[in-house]
């Protein structure tokens, strides 16, 4: 990997300052990390000392940074910035967690010229991520690099990790170039390879509202139930209705009802997105009229199919539906979820609709939400019957309007990390030192975007010291 250090920060190593020796810095050393931003390292050595908590504030120090020290390669390619993302402990980068683990840096990089041009090279290699193959999840820098799951049927083409069809992977792309462009102004990432790019994910969600079939399949070799779709990797029959269709959810994990109203609600945002660069910016109103049109179109069906009465809760949204009737009513505590809704700006963190369903989401009626001896949370099929997801934890805090609450989900994720000092995929709701993931550099960067926007909207939180 390429490693960029800002001079100006070369001296900033976080080793604690005022905090017992259990409690230092496992950031890697300065001359380790990939990328060091002098915005990032002023935001951790402006926030940490506001944190009365030492164990919470010494986590915030480890974590905030963590995908730029450890899991960023940013290079110039043909001439334009190029970055490749890897997830973390899987030496691959995922369109999903890429723009994810970025997310929260984004507010530097009008003030921070090698932070936007890693930002700008996301955007790039992402577009060549989708035009390589818009149905896989996951790629590899190298190309020559075989996939350890090249069984899988159909074998994923060169330059493929895995080739997992979820709506989420191309909405990830879309909202990561939107973001940018929305805070710099800089319109040139919008060149050819990209809007190829676009045009190529519009034609993928309306080949997958499976008015005509689809081509896609997957097949695995597995004891895991949930790695492949039923029916020879078509999956679960669908009426089509309008609604795009998503084998996989963003844990990974196929579908139960292939209408994964998430994903879906996250299309219809994409596609506004992506009408308004074409209509406003690029002067393509053909296509944006045509992204305007599927977008209409999905939101109406989700209105007619997703949003539903339920005996206890009144009207809320179904997690999965099949345009048949059939429906899902639970959750999973990866992003797009139903609890996530908030945070990606789909709803306001206070309209009826989506206070119904959070309600929901965090009931006994939920199946996949869990009490346990360490926390209480969301968790996911993914992970099986006894493991909580510190990601729903954090979203919950993210999406709260209570003091109350954001400050008792502080004090489940420090309570919860097993003594690493970082945040894991899943841990087991009465002994969080059962985990899985040692190193998921999104979670730990989301973690990190929680504690920066309590600094920034609720900064008395930070001042809670926990037993």
């Amino acid at each position: 990997m390429k490693h960029f250090l800002a001079a100006s920060v070369l001296s900033a190593v976080f080793v604690t300052s005022g905090f017992a020796a259990e409690f230092e810095s496992k950031r890697p050393p300065v001359e380790k990390r990939c990328f060091t931003s002098p915005s990032v390292e002023k935001t951790i050595a402006t926030v940490k000392p506001k944190i009365a908590d030492a164990e919470l504030a010494w986590m915030f120090e480890n974590c905030y940074p963590n995908t730029l020290d450890t899991t960023v390669d940013y290079e110039v390619i043909d001439g334009k910035p190029d970055t490749f993302v890897i997830t973390g402990d899987i030496d691959a980068m995922w369109l999903r967690d890429s723009t994810a683990q970025v997310w929260p840096y984004l507010p530097y990089i009008t003030q921070d010229e090698m932070l936007r041009k890693l930002v700008e090279g996301l955007v790039h290699r992402q577009a060549k991520c989708v035009l390589l193959d818009p149905y896989a999840n996951a790629f590899y820098k190298d190309m020559q690099k075989e996939s350890e799951w090249a069984s899988d049927r159909p074998a994923p083409i060169d330059g493929v990790h895995e080739r997992k069809w979820e709506i989420d992977s191309l909405c990830y792309a879309v909202r990561l170039a939107n973001e940018y462009y929305r805070l710099t102004g800089d319109a040139s990432i919008f060149d050819k390879e990209w809007q190829d790019s676009a045009k190529l994910i519009v034609k993928t969600f309306k080949t997958e509202q499976r008015k005509n079939g689809t081509p896609y399949r997957f097949s695995r070799t597995t004891d895991r139930m949930l790695d492949a779709p039923p029916f020879d990797g078509l999956g679960s029959p669908v009426k089509p209705v309008g609604l795009i269709a998503s084998a996989f959810r963003p844990s990974d994990d196929s579908t139960l009802y292939p209408f994964l109203i998430p994903s879906n609600l996250f299309a219809v945002q994409s596609l506004r997105q992506l009408e308004a660069i074409f209509r406003s910016e690029l002067k393509d109103d053909a296509f944006a009229d045509e992204c305007a049109a599927l977008a209409n179109e999905v939101q109406a069906a989700i209105e007619k199919y997703a949003i539903v009465e339920h005996l206890d809760f009144g009207k809320i949204y179904a997690y999965e539906v099949d345009g048949y009737g059939n429906r899902a009513h639970w959750d999973d505590a990866n992003v797009p979820s139903l609890m996530s809704l908030a945070y990606l700006g789909v709803h306001k963190k206070n309209d009826p609709l989506y206070l119904r369903t959070r309600k929901f989401l965090l009931s006994d009626n939920n199946p996949y939400y869990f009490r346990g001896k360490a926390a209480e949370g969301q968790a996911s099929p993914h992970s099986g019957h006894e493991r909580i997801w510190p990601m729903g934890i954090i979203l919950r805090a993210m999406t709260s309007t209570s003091d109350e609450e954001i400050v008792e989900c502080l004090r489940m994720i420090r309570a919860t990390h097993a003594g690493t000092g970082f945040i894991h995929e899943a841990f087991n709701k009465d002994n969080p030192a059962d985990y899985t993931r040692d190193w998921f550099a999104w979670a730990n960067t989301l973690f990190g975007e929680l504690v920066v926007l309590i600094d920034n909207e609720r900064p008395h939180l930070l001042r809670t010291k926990f037993n």
